[in-house]
């Protein structure tokens, strides 16, 4: 069973072929950083992965694949993106996510995924939705993976 963390970023950053959007929303220390550095990790990074707090995006070669990361926790209004160039780094072409995507809400176009982390008692939940057909195919896939490993 896939666990929450670099297993889960992993197998979200093997689903997709190398392009998506998807919006990490969850309390501080729920993990969108960790499911970060997994997704990374799948497409071959080895090196350290900090969460852009005060940058807002770290980007990342990996081969044929552009990936950025943002946090826009400190964004202090949404038109701020816009100013950074944010349509560029949304290119079809590119794997982009997206912490705290709230704070872009009306400039941000809708996610092809959508990982909500929730911190209970017994550890953390995560719920996975999908937007577009992009969206769905990981989806897809995911699910196919699970059952594999359940037989």
């Amino acid at each position: 069973m896939v666990q929450l963390g670099l297993e889960l970023g992993v197998e979200l950053g093997k689903a997709p072929q190398n392009r998506a959007l998807v919006f990490l929303d969850g309390d501080l220390g729920a993990g969108k950083t960790t499911l970060c550095r997994g997704v990374l990790q799948a497409f071959g990074h080895t090196g350290a992965v900090k969460s852009p707090t005060y940058t807002l995006v770290e980007s990342y070669q990996l081969d044929d694949t552009l990936l950025h990361h943002f946090d826009l926790y400190r964004l202090g209004d949404p038109e701020e993106l816009e100013f950074i160039g944010i349509r560029d780094y949304l290119y079809q072409g590119n794997y982009c996510l997206i912490e705290w995507p709230n704070r872009g809400a009306g400039i941000l176009p809708i996610p092809d995924l959508e990982v909500r982390i929730s911190v209970t008692k017994m550890g953390r939940n995560v719920r996975i939705t999908a937007a577009t057909d992009t969206g769905n195919r990981v989806l897809l896939r995911l699910g196919k993976k699970k059952r594999e490993e359940q037989e």
